[in-house]
Protein backbone atom coordinates (compact mmCIF):
# COMPACT_ATOMS: atom_id res chain seq x y z
CA UNK A 1 0.00 0.00 0.00
CA UNK A 2 1.39 3.43 -0.96
CA UNK A 3 1.27 5.82 1.86
CA UNK A 4 2.29 9.59 1.17
CA UNK A 5 4.72 11.12 3.49
CA UNK A 6 5.15 14.52 3.99
CA UNK A 7 8.83 15.33 4.39
CA UNK A 8 9.92 18.69 6.57
CA UNK A 9 12.23 20.19 3.51
CA UNK A 10 10.48 19.01 0.28
CA UNK A 11 12.89 19.16 -2.53
CA UNK A 12 9.52 20.51 -4.32
CA UNK A 13 9.62 23.24 -2.72
CA UNK A 14 12.53 24.30 -4.82
CA UNK A 15 11.42 23.37 -7.97
CA UNK A 16 8.44 26.03 -7.34
CA UNK A 17 11.15 28.52 -7.81
CA UNK A 18 11.71 30.37 -12.11
CA UNK A 19 14.36 27.87 -13.16
CA UNK A 20 17.07 30.57 -12.94
CA UNK A 21 16.13 31.36 -9.14
CA UNK A 22 16.28 27.83 -8.82
CA UNK A 23 18.92 26.83 -10.27
CA UNK A 24 21.10 29.44 -8.79
CA UNK A 25 19.96 28.33 -5.23
CA UNK A 26 20.79 24.78 -5.84
CA UNK A 27 24.26 25.34 -7.19
CA UNK A 28 25.25 27.25 -4.43
CA UNK A 29 25.12 24.25 -1.99
CA UNK A 30 27.51 22.39 -4.43
CA UNK A 31 31.07 23.26 -3.68
CA UNK A 32 33.56 21.99 -7.07
CA UNK A 33 36.69 22.76 -6.20
CA UNK A 34 37.77 18.61 -5.51
CA UNK A 35 36.29 18.43 -8.71
CA UNK A 36 38.40 20.70 -10.16
CA UNK A 37 41.48 19.63 -8.77
CA UNK A 38 41.16 16.48 -10.16
CA UNK A 39 39.70 17.07 -13.25
CA UNK A 40 42.49 19.73 -14.25
CA UNK A 41 45.33 19.02 -16.24
CA UNK A 42 48.53 18.47 -14.73
CA UNK A 43 51.18 21.57 -13.82
CA UNK A 44 53.45 21.77 -16.58
CA UNK A 45 51.74 19.47 -19.41
CA UNK A 46 51.54 20.91 -22.85
CA UNK A 47 48.66 21.72 -25.06
CA UNK A 48 45.92 24.12 -24.89
CA UNK A 49 44.44 25.31 -21.42
CA UNK A 50 40.85 24.69 -23.03
CA UNK A 51 37.88 26.12 -21.10
CA UNK A 52 38.21 26.16 -16.86
CA UNK A 53 36.59 23.20 -15.39
CA UNK A 54 34.08 24.69 -13.08
CA UNK A 55 31.85 26.15 -15.62
CA UNK A 56 31.41 22.56 -17.39
CA UNK A 57 30.55 20.83 -14.06
CA UNK A 58 28.15 23.47 -13.77
CA UNK A 59 26.69 23.01 -16.78
CA UNK A 60 26.82 19.09 -16.51
CA UNK A 61 24.50 19.57 -12.97
CA UNK A 62 22.14 22.80 -14.63
CA UNK A 63 21.62 20.43 -17.89
CA UNK A 64 19.74 17.69 -15.14
CA UNK A 65 18.38 20.18 -12.60
CA UNK A 66 16.40 21.94 -15.99
CA UNK A 67 15.72 18.95 -17.49
CA UNK A 68 17.55 19.50 -20.87
CA UNK A 69 17.46 16.51 -22.49
CA UNK A 70 20.14 17.56 -25.30
CA UNK A 71 23.95 18.50 -25.15
CA UNK A 72 22.70 21.33 -28.18
CA UNK A 73 19.91 22.24 -26.48
CA UNK A 74 22.50 23.15 -23.45
CA UNK A 75 24.00 24.99 -25.66
CA UNK A 76 21.44 26.72 -27.28
CA UNK A 77 20.08 27.74 -24.06
CA UNK A 78 23.53 29.12 -23.03
CA UNK A 79 24.13 31.31 -25.83
CA UNK A 80 20.64 32.55 -25.70
CA UNK A 81 20.58 32.90 -21.60
CA UNK A 82 22.85 35.37 -19.93
CA UNK A 83 21.68 34.28 -16.67
CA UNK A 84 22.41 30.60 -17.00
CA UNK A 85 25.54 31.60 -18.22
CA UNK A 86 26.37 33.57 -15.32
CA UNK A 87 24.79 31.04 -12.95
CA UNK A 88 27.37 28.33 -14.69
CA UNK A 89 30.08 30.14 -14.11
CA UNK A 90 31.05 31.69 -17.48
CA UNK A 91 31.46 35.18 -18.28
CA UNK A 92 28.49 36.84 -19.54
CA UNK A 93 30.28 37.49 -23.62
CA UNK A 94 32.29 34.11 -23.67
CA UNK A 95 31.80 31.60 -26.27
CA UNK A 96 30.37 28.43 -24.92
CA UNK A 97 31.94 25.25 -25.62
CA UNK A 98 31.29 22.81 -28.42
CA UNK A 99 28.98 19.99 -28.24
CA UNK A 100 32.14 17.75 -28.27
CA UNK A 101 34.00 19.71 -25.86
CA UNK A 102 30.90 18.77 -23.81
CA UNK A 103 31.26 14.84 -24.91
CA UNK A 104 35.00 14.85 -24.08
CA UNK A 105 34.76 16.43 -20.72
CA UNK A 106 31.66 14.09 -19.60
CA UNK A 107 33.56 10.95 -20.68
CA UNK A 108 36.66 12.08 -18.33
CA UNK A 109 34.12 13.18 -15.38
CA UNK A 110 32.50 9.38 -15.23
CA UNK A 111 36.19 7.86 -15.72
CA UNK A 112 36.97 9.45 -12.37
CA UNK A 113 35.75 8.85 -8.84
CA UNK A 114 34.79 13.14 -8.68
CA UNK A 115 31.07 12.63 -8.62
CA UNK A 116 31.29 9.79 -5.94
CA UNK A 117 32.91 11.65 -3.43
CA UNK A 118 31.11 15.30 -3.80
CA UNK A 119 28.06 13.06 -3.25
CA UNK A 120 29.07 11.55 -0.32
CA UNK A 121 30.24 14.92 0.58
CA UNK A 122 26.58 16.37 0.29
CA UNK A 123 24.68 13.34 1.98
CA UNK A 124 27.09 14.43 5.23
CA UNK A 125 25.72 18.23 4.62
CA UNK A 126 22.91 17.04 4.58
CA UNK A 127 23.33 14.89 8.12
CA UNK A 128 24.68 17.78 9.92
CA UNK A 129 21.62 19.98 8.94
CA UNK A 130 19.39 17.02 10.59
CA UNK A 131 17.86 16.53 7.11
CA UNK A 132 19.08 12.94 7.50
CA UNK A 133 18.56 10.83 10.12
CA UNK A 134 19.74 7.44 9.21
CA UNK A 135 17.93 4.83 11.35
CA UNK A 136 15.48 3.39 8.56
CA UNK A 137 16.89 3.35 5.44
CA UNK A 138 14.83 1.53 2.51
CA UNK A 139 16.54 0.07 -0.77
CA UNK A 140 14.88 -0.71 -4.47
CA UNK A 141 15.77 -0.38 -7.78
CA UNK A 142 14.17 1.70 -10.88
CA UNK A 143 14.49 1.09 -14.33
CA UNK A 144 17.26 3.45 -17.02
CA UNK A 145 16.72 3.15 -20.75
CA UNK A 146 20.13 3.05 -22.09
CA UNK A 147 21.38 5.84 -24.55
CA UNK A 148 22.74 2.49 -26.99
CA UNK A 149 20.08 0.95 -29.25
CA UNK A 150 18.39 -1.85 -27.94
CA UNK A 151 19.56 -5.56 -29.32
CA UNK A 152 18.31 -9.19 -29.59
CA UNK A 153 19.46 -11.20 -26.39
CA UNK A 154 22.06 -13.11 -28.67
CA UNK A 155 23.75 -10.27 -29.89
CA UNK A 156 24.23 -8.71 -26.32
CA UNK A 157 27.57 -8.95 -24.48
CA UNK A 158 26.38 -10.28 -21.09
CA UNK A 159 29.76 -9.04 -19.13
CA UNK A 160 28.02 -6.86 -16.42
CA UNK A 161 29.20 -3.79 -18.21
CA UNK A 162 26.97 -3.49 -21.39
CA UNK A 163 23.29 -2.83 -21.04
CA UNK A 164 21.05 -5.57 -21.13
CA UNK A 165 17.24 -6.64 -21.06
CA UNK A 166 14.85 -6.41 -17.63
CA UNK A 167 11.78 -6.75 -16.49
CA UNK A 168 10.11 -5.22 -13.31
CA UNK A 169 6.21 -5.64 -12.26
CA UNK A 170 4.74 -2.20 -12.05
CA UNK A 171 2.12 -1.28 -9.47
CA UNK A 172 -0.65 -3.03 -11.24
CA UNK A 173 1.36 -6.15 -11.57
CA UNK A 174 1.69 -5.39 -15.20
CA UNK A 175 4.95 -6.55 -16.62
CA UNK A 176 7.54 -3.98 -18.10
CA UNK A 177 10.03 -4.98 -19.97
CA UNK A 178 13.31 -2.56 -21.38
CA UNK A 179 16.81 -2.15 -22.54
CA UNK A 180 19.40 -0.23 -20.27
CA UNK A 181 20.19 -0.22 -16.67
CA UNK A 182 18.90 -0.38 -13.24
CA UNK A 183 19.81 2.25 -10.45
CA UNK A 184 19.53 0.95 -7.36
CA UNK A 185 19.24 3.14 -4.50
CA UNK A 186 19.43 2.77 -0.92
CA UNK A 187 18.05 5.75 0.68
CA UNK A 188 17.21 7.54 3.86
CA UNK A 189 13.43 6.93 5.22
CA UNK A 190 12.89 10.47 6.99
CA UNK A 191 14.70 12.55 4.11
CA UNK A 192 13.62 10.31 0.92
CA UNK A 193 17.30 11.35 -0.38
CA UNK A 194 19.29 8.85 -1.77
CA UNK A 195 22.41 7.84 0.29
CA UNK A 196 23.79 5.02 -1.64
CA UNK A 197 23.74 3.91 -5.47
CA UNK A 198 24.88 1.33 -7.92
CA UNK A 199 24.03 0.66 -11.62
CA UNK A 200 23.83 -2.12 -12.94
CA UNK A 201 22.73 -3.80 -16.58
CA UNK A 202 19.30 -4.23 -16.33
CA UNK A 203 19.28 -8.32 -16.08
CA UNK A 204 20.83 -7.70 -12.94
CA UNK A 205 18.35 -9.23 -10.05
CA UNK A 206 17.84 -6.62 -7.27
CA UNK A 207 18.48 -9.01 -4.47
CA UNK A 208 22.32 -9.31 -5.48
CA UNK A 209 22.55 -5.48 -5.18
CA UNK A 210 21.34 -4.76 -1.98
CA UNK A 211 24.43 -6.47 0.46
CA UNK A 212 26.91 -4.33 -1.55
CA UNK A 213 25.03 -1.00 -0.93
CA UNK A 214 24.65 -2.03 2.61
CA UNK A 215 28.31 -2.53 2.43
CA UNK A 216 29.01 0.67 0.55
CA UNK A 217 27.36 2.82 3.30
CA UNK A 218 29.29 1.16 5.79
CA UNK A 219 32.33 2.05 4.36
CA UNK A 220 31.79 5.31 3.05
CA UNK A 221 30.42 6.94 6.01
CA UNK A 222 32.09 4.93 8.74
CA UNK A 223 30.45 5.99 11.64
CA UNK A 224 27.88 8.55 10.46
CA UNK A 225 25.36 6.23 9.69
CA UNK A 226 24.29 2.86 11.82
CA UNK A 227 20.57 2.27 10.42
CA UNK A 228 18.95 -0.29 12.28
CA UNK A 229 16.20 -0.83 9.87
CA UNK A 230 16.79 -2.16 6.57
CA UNK A 231 13.20 -1.76 4.37
CA UNK A 232 12.90 -4.19 0.72
CA UNK A 233 10.08 -5.06 -1.01
CA UNK A 234 9.44 -9.11 -1.98
CA UNK A 235 11.78 -8.44 -4.73
CA UNK A 236 15.28 -9.43 -1.83
CA UNK A 237 13.36 -11.62 -0.28
CA UNK A 238 15.75 -14.23 0.53
CA UNK A 239 17.83 -15.80 3.41
CA UNK A 240 21.33 -14.47 3.21
CA UNK A 241 20.22 -10.90 2.93
CA UNK A 242 18.36 -11.26 6.36
CA UNK A 243 21.21 -13.46 7.56
CA UNK A 244 23.96 -10.80 6.49
CA UNK A 245 21.66 -7.57 7.82
CA UNK A 246 21.51 -9.61 11.36
CA UNK A 247 24.47 -11.28 11.65
CA UNK A 248 27.35 -8.54 9.75
CA UNK A 249 25.57 -5.61 10.05
CA UNK A 250 23.73 -5.92 13.61
CA UNK A 251 20.57 -4.19 12.24
CA UNK A 252 16.74 -5.43 11.75
CA UNK A 253 15.65 -6.45 8.34
CA UNK A 254 11.68 -5.78 7.04
CA UNK A 255 11.04 -7.62 4.12
CA UNK A 256 7.43 -8.53 2.59
CA UNK A 257 7.22 -12.31 2.67
CA UNK A 258 7.27 -13.86 -1.26
CA UNK A 259 5.46 -17.52 -0.95
CA UNK A 260 7.12 -17.52 -4.75
CA UNK A 261 4.13 -19.78 -5.79
CA UNK A 262 3.60 -22.04 -2.68
CA UNK A 263 0.18 -22.74 -1.79
CA UNK A 264 -0.18 -23.29 1.83
CA UNK A 265 1.93 -21.00 4.67
CA UNK A 266 4.82 -22.78 6.23
CA UNK A 267 4.23 -25.60 9.07
CA UNK A 268 3.77 -24.15 12.32
CA UNK A 269 2.60 -20.80 10.74
CA UNK A 270 -0.61 -19.31 10.14
CA UNK A 271 -1.06 -17.24 6.69
CA UNK A 272 0.46 -14.09 8.26
CA UNK A 273 3.51 -15.83 9.56
CA UNK A 274 2.37 -16.12 13.21
CA UNK A 275 3.18 -19.13 15.16
CA UNK A 276 -0.07 -20.94 15.38
CA UNK A 277 -0.48 -24.28 18.17
CA UNK A 278 -1.63 -27.61 17.20
CA UNK A 279 -5.65 -26.76 17.77
CA UNK A 280 -4.38 -24.24 14.75
CA UNK A 281 -4.91 -21.22 16.77
CA UNK A 282 -3.07 -18.00 16.73
CA UNK A 283 -0.47 -17.88 19.35
CA UNK A 284 -0.22 -14.40 21.27
CA UNK A 285 2.98 -12.85 21.03
CA UNK A 286 4.58 -12.06 24.91
CA UNK A 287 7.35 -9.99 24.50
CA UNK A 288 10.87 -10.74 23.75
CA UNK A 289 13.37 -12.00 25.90
CA UNK A 290 17.21 -11.69 24.62
CA UNK A 291 17.22 -13.03 21.09
CA UNK A 292 13.97 -15.36 21.75
CA UNK A 293 10.27 -13.77 21.03
CA UNK A 294 7.99 -15.86 23.54
CA UNK A 295 4.05 -16.86 22.10
CA UNK A 296 1.37 -18.11 24.93
CA UNK A 297 -1.71 -20.34 24.30
CA UNK A 298 -4.53 -18.18 23.31
CA UNK A 299 -7.17 -20.45 24.85
CA UNK A 300 -5.41 -19.17 28.69
CA UNK A 301 -5.53 -16.07 27.74
CA UNK A 302 -8.84 -15.74 26.60
CA UNK A 303 -8.36 -14.90 23.26
CA UNK A 304 -10.08 -17.94 21.73
CA UNK A 305 -12.39 -20.87 23.29
CA UNK A 306 -10.04 -24.05 22.16
CA UNK A 307 -12.43 -27.30 22.58
CA UNK A 308 -9.97 -29.28 23.96
CA UNK A 309 -8.60 -26.25 26.76
CA UNK A 310 -5.25 -25.85 27.84
CA UNK A 311 -4.67 -29.06 28.96
CA UNK A 312 -4.47 -30.00 25.47
CA UNK A 313 -1.04 -28.78 24.87
CA UNK A 314 0.00 -28.28 28.56
CA UNK A 315 -0.46 -29.18 32.19
CA UNK A 316 0.58 -25.92 33.45
CA UNK A 317 -2.13 -23.47 34.52
CA UNK A 318 -0.23 -20.99 32.62
CA UNK A 319 -0.51 -22.82 29.17
CA UNK A 320 1.76 -23.41 26.65
CA UNK A 321 4.86 -21.57 26.10
CA UNK A 322 6.56 -20.88 22.43
CA UNK A 323 10.08 -19.61 22.28
CA UNK A 324 11.25 -18.80 18.96
CA UNK A 325 15.01 -17.41 18.71
CA UNK A 326 14.55 -14.61 16.35
CA UNK A 327 17.37 -15.14 14.63
CA UNK A 328 17.02 -19.18 13.26
CA UNK A 329 15.03 -18.30 10.53
CA UNK A 330 14.17 -14.27 10.50
CA UNK A 331 12.63 -15.10 6.88
CA UNK A 332 9.60 -16.42 8.37
CA UNK A 333 9.50 -16.39 11.95
CA UNK A 334 11.89 -12.47 12.18
CA UNK A 335 11.27 -9.46 15.10
CA UNK A 336 9.43 -7.38 14.93
CA UNK A 337 6.14 -9.82 13.94
CA UNK A 338 5.10 -9.36 10.37
CA UNK A 339 1.55 -9.08 11.56
CA UNK A 340 2.38 -6.35 13.68
CA UNK A 341 1.28 -3.18 13.32
CA UNK A 342 4.84 -1.65 14.65
CA UNK A 343 6.21 -4.25 11.66
CA UNK A 344 3.76 -2.91 9.03
CA UNK A 345 4.32 0.74 10.52
CA UNK A 346 7.85 -0.03 9.50
CA UNK A 347 7.74 -1.46 6.35
CA UNK A 348 5.39 1.64 5.01
CA UNK A 349 8.55 3.90 5.09
CA UNK A 350 10.02 1.69 2.68
CA UNK A 351 8.13 4.04 -0.02
CA UNK A 352 10.07 6.86 0.87
CA UNK A 353 13.02 5.31 -2.00
CA UNK A 354 9.82 5.18 -4.49
CA UNK A 355 9.44 8.82 -4.13
CA UNK A 356 12.79 9.27 -4.05
CA UNK A 357 13.23 7.52 -7.19
CA UNK A 358 9.95 9.84 -8.42
CA UNK A 359 11.58 12.59 -7.82
CA UNK A 360 14.89 11.92 -10.24
CA UNK A 361 12.73 10.81 -12.66
CA UNK A 362 9.52 13.38 -12.50
CA UNK A 363 11.89 16.86 -11.13
CA UNK A 364 15.22 16.35 -12.78
CA UNK A 365 16.55 14.36 -15.79
CA UNK A 366 17.35 10.36 -14.63
CA UNK A 367 15.31 9.35 -17.65
CA UNK A 368 17.58 11.22 -20.53
CA UNK A 369 20.84 9.37 -20.83
CA UNK A 370 22.43 10.65 -23.43
CA UNK A 371 25.74 8.99 -23.71
CA UNK A 372 26.54 5.26 -23.98
CA UNK A 373 28.10 2.91 -21.47
CA UNK A 374 28.05 1.91 -17.84
CA UNK A 375 30.30 4.58 -15.97
CA UNK A 376 28.60 7.59 -18.53
CA UNK A 377 25.13 5.88 -16.75
CA UNK A 378 26.50 6.29 -13.53
CA UNK A 379 27.63 9.48 -13.76
CA UNK A 380 24.46 10.63 -15.25
CA UNK A 381 22.72 8.76 -12.10
CA UNK A 382 25.29 10.78 -9.33
CA UNK A 383 24.80 14.36 -11.36
CA UNK A 384 20.80 14.24 -10.45
CA UNK A 385 21.52 12.72 -7.21
CA UNK A 386 23.80 15.74 -6.46
CA UNK A 387 21.39 17.95 -7.80
CA UNK A 388 18.77 16.22 -5.36
CA UNK A 389 20.67 16.36 -2.42
CA UNK A 390 21.41 19.80 -2.97
CA UNK A 391 18.14 21.36 -3.60
CA UNK A 392 17.08 19.87 -0.53
CA UNK A 393 19.68 21.25 1.62
CA UNK A 394 18.85 24.54 0.15
CA UNK A 395 15.20 24.60 1.16
CA UNK A 396 16.21 23.38 4.58
CA UNK A 397 18.18 26.74 4.86
CA UNK A 398 15.55 29.06 3.51
CA UNK A 399 13.21 26.98 6.06
CA UNK A 400 15.78 28.09 8.49
CA UNK A 401 16.01 31.53 7.59
CA UNK A 402 12.70 32.60 7.04
CA UNK A 403 12.46 30.72 10.73
CA UNK A 404 14.73 33.60 11.88
CA UNK A 405 12.97 36.33 9.94
CA UNK A 406 10.09 35.23 11.55
CA UNK A 407 11.16 35.29 15.37
CA UNK A 408 12.75 38.84 14.96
Amino acid sequence: MYIRQTTLFSFEEIIEFQKETKLELILSEIDVSALVQVLSKPAGSKGANGYRIAPLIYSALAKQILRIEKTSELIRQLNENPVLRYNCGFEVLAKIPSASTFSRFFKKLAQSDALQDLFQKLVLKAASLDIIDGEHVSIDATKVDAYEASKPKKDIIDDGKHPNWGMKRDTNGNNIRWFGWKLHILSDSQSELPLSIRVTPANVHDGNVAIPLIEALSKDYDKFFNPKYYAMDSGYDYNRIYDSIIKDFKSIPIIAYNPRGSHSSPEGLDDDLNPICSGGYKLVYWGLDGDYMKFRCPHVLGKCNCPHGSNWCSSSDYGYTLKINRKDNPRQTGYPLRSSEHWQSLYNKRTSVERCNSRLKINLNLNSIRSKGIKQALAHAYLNCIALLAGTIASKKLSMRNEVRLAA
